[in-house]
């Protein structure tokens, strides 16, 4: 099948060139935009405790307060604010209410902090349009204002809350997308210019990708993300940009190597162009295709984030693949080989390899001393997993704390209750549709003041109808610590349990959201984690056609898995300080770990067993693998590392633990597991190995020595 979208692509490349450019400007043009949202509670199905109480809340207090943003004022001394100050502040909150800012339902005075040192403006917005462009814009226009209404005065004014929030990690994203991809983009171009030496093939395939497979590939998620009602978040914008040009140019390196091994061998331009795609294609599909089933076991998440990401990035990689056998082979097939890899003349010789055929020695005399030290070396970092602490504020974790909505919420934190900016919300509704008993309510809020961790109990609010009301708890914690959360849960527990007869009672609030992303997080781990290796240990037995190999595939990436988790939380936990980890990072660590760890151990596998079928013994097979599949291994894993690795040039702590985690990750994958465990473990195991298919059996050799069935999977002679 390869061979024919060689021959097809070879034989029309303008055809195919043309088709790509209509396709890429049509999805663009067609795609809406991607919203951000940093919303946690639109993450959560319907059905946990914090999403109900909720709705609850707004059936039965639709004109309830609940501020969408905060106006923060202080003197621009530090001191504490004078009457003629809180007489200025009152001023201007009134003024930006009568503004009538489009989104801006009411701006009312708030309680000024206890030292004296601040007051607050409390903003209430259209709830219907969290996160939407036209929410940002109105936070945009209000900060705007409030600044210049202080004029004149002795204050100084900051806008916070889930609406600045939402603006400022939005200005974040952008400027972390464009670091990361002049990052990306430089590290790329510099590393395909050691490798081959010369400046078209360096930039050729970042002007294809950024060109035409981003536009394609963005157009399609959004598409996806609107016809499918996905959730979206700003910080997936710099993640996609990394898994686009990292795994595109890697499939590139698998392709031009291939080709330049074919017109080594002699085959004209035209035929060895032809010969690559249709040997490189099925290894290359295959580690897509592990890669892609990886992301989409998200969809089995059950927070909104991580199924939009799961698609996303399934969609990337698979126009980024689609690029690898068509578009690639199409623009080079029409630009003669001396033209192509000018200056070098390197590509007409067969390169020695020294330094790795030396590491393919040493596998071979002591595989078990190899295998044994690598194991090691990641049980030894897997550790540090018994450590790991999750961290569940995604707002400021998707952007640098100098951000004014952070700078915002630090200063509420230390002059107010830490819990005051967000406070938890018990609803109690009457089960029969009745009015409740008002007198059974003080009693009922003492129980609830009694909570280690509680700070204070407001009375209660209650509904137009009089069926439920509306109690508001401060924690002493800010809400995503791990006491806010273990506080919360204690409040739940006596909500449910001394509920007045007759009610049922509901918990809301941010920790409550909190407690319920750690559920459901949990969940994932549950369900995404063993469904994602499932499918791929499928994918590796068809491959492979043996039982046996799978199975300890999947347990080095599984250790691999282990060594990056433990190693990110040493790094950042322990030697940073973090007090935990952003939640989802597991996720998205195993699946990266996972895809392209099996993609690397595909690609060092499939040259072990063309080896084995040239008839050499396991040992002698696996050290051979080491020596001519190591360069290409090598030269993929550095730049996806490196491009992963962008990221933390992102400025926030989501996406420098992501970088980290991934580019660490994954240089485990090809330095560690790929380059040494796995072919040692092979080389002892024997032809056991590739029980019952005996894949490792000869095969009549093609001229040049190599087994034409043997070398369908590999793209990484050189």
């Amino acid at each position: 099948m390869f061979h024919r979208i060689g021959r097809a692509v070879v034989r029309h490349p303008v055809w195919t060139i043309v088709a790509w450019i209509v396709a890429a400007v049509a999805i663009a043009a067609t795609a809406p935009s991607l919203p951000s949202n940093s919303d946690e509670s639109s993450f959560l199905p319907k059905n946990y405790e914090s999403i109900q109480a909720t709705d609850l809340q707004q059936r039965a207090f639709p004109s309830a307060f609940t501020p969408s943003a905060i106006v923060v004022y202080q003197r621009s001394d530090g001191g504490r604010l004078t009457p003629a100050d809180l007489k200025d502040a009152a001023h201007i909150t009134t003024a930006l209410a009568g503004k009538k800012i489009d989104q801006v339902q009411r701006v009312i005075p708030g309680a000024p902090s206890k030292d004296g040192r601040y007051t607050l403006g409390l903003v209430q917005m259209d709830s219907k349009n969290a996160g939407q462009p036209k929410q940002l814009d109105a936070a945009k226009t209000l900060r705007t204002d409030a600044k210049a209404l202080t004029k004149g005065t002795h204050l100084e004014a900051r806008l916070g809350g889930t609406a600045a929030q939402a603006l400022d990690q939005q200005d974040s994203s952008n400027r972390a997308n464009a670091l990361t991809f002049a990052g990306t983009f430089a590290i790329i171009l510099i590393t395909l210019l050691i490798i081959f030496r010369s400046p078209i093939l360096a930039v050729l395939p970042l002007i294809l990708l950024i060109a035409m497979v981003a536009s394609t590939s963005n157009g399609l998620i959004a598409d996806a993300t609107r016809v499918f009602g996905l959730q979206a978040n700003s910080s997936i914008s710099s993640l996609l940009i990394v898994v686009l040009l990292g795994v595109g140019t890697d499939y590139y390196l698998f392709l031009m190597f291939r080709y330049r091994e074919r017109l080594r061998a002699g085959d004209q331009p035209k035929e060895a162009m032809v010969n690559a795609v249709g040997r490189v294609g099925e290894a290359i599909a295959s580690a897509a295709g592990a890669v892609m089933i990886s992301f989409l076991a998200l969809v089995l998440s059950t927070l909104g984030f991580l199924k939009q990401m799961g698609p996303a990035l399934a969609i990337t990689v698979a126009v980024t693949l689609l690029a690898a056998l068509t578009l690639f082979p199409a623009i080079c097939s029409l630009i003669p080989p001396r033209a192509l890899f000018w200056p070098s003349k390197a590509w007409r010789k067969e390169p020695s390899n020294a330094r790795f055929a030396a590491l393919g020695r040493g596998v071979r005399r002591r595989p078990a001393l190899f295998a044994g030290v690598s194991g090691v070396v990641m049980v030894a970092l897997a550790l540090g997993t018994l450590g790991f602490k999750a961290s569940f504020d995604l707002a400021s974790g998707s952007m640098p704390k100098t951000e004014e909505s952070m700078v915002v919420q630090t200063e509420m934190q230390d002059a107010y209750s830490a819990g005051a900016a967000e406070p938890t919300s018990v609803f109690v509704t009457s089960t029969g549709g009745g009015r409740l008993d008002a007198a059974a309510l003080p009693a009922y809020e003492a129980k609830l003041r009694t909570v280690p961790g509680v700070a204070d109990v407001r009375p209660a609010a209650i509904s137009t109808n009089g069926a439920t009301a509306y109690i508001t708890v401060t924690l002493k914690y800010e809400a995503a610590t791990d006491q806010a959360l273990s506080t919360v849960g204690e409040v739940r527990d006596i909500a449910h349990s001394d509920a007045p007869p007759g009610t049922k009672a509901l918990v809301g609030g941010m920790s409550s959201i909190y407690k319920d992303i750690n559920a459901a997080v949990d969940h994932d781990y549950r369900t995404v984690f063993p469904v994602a290796a499932l499918l791929i240990m499928v994918i590796l037995g068809l491959l492979l056609r043996s039982v046996v190999a799978p199975w300890y595939l999947m347990a080095s990436v599984g250790l691999g898995f282990g060594a990056t988790l433990g190693g990110t939380v040493l790094i950042f936990q322990k030697g940073e300080g973090h007090s935990g980890l952003m939640f989802m990072l597991p996720v998205i660590m195993y699946l990266f770990v996972v895809a392209i760890g099996t993609d690397y151990n595909i690609l060092m596998i499939a040259r072990l067993r063309e080896e084995a079928r040239e008839g050499r013994e396991p040992r002698d097979a696996a050290s051979m693998a080491v020596r001519h599949a190591g360069p290409t291994v090598a030269a993929a894993g550095f730049i996806l590392a490196a491009t992963f690795a962008t990221l933390m040039m992102a400025g926030n702590s989501l996406l420098t633990e992501m970088g980290f985690a991934v580019s660490f990750g994954i240089v485990v994958a090809a330095f560690v597991m790929a380059m040494f465990f796995t072919p040692s473990l092979t080389a002892l195991i024997g032809h056991a190995a590739w029980w019952p298919g005996q894949q490792d059996r000869g095969t009549p050799a093609a001229p040049g020595g190599v087994g034409a069935d043997a070398r369908q999977l590999d793209p990484t002679a050189n």
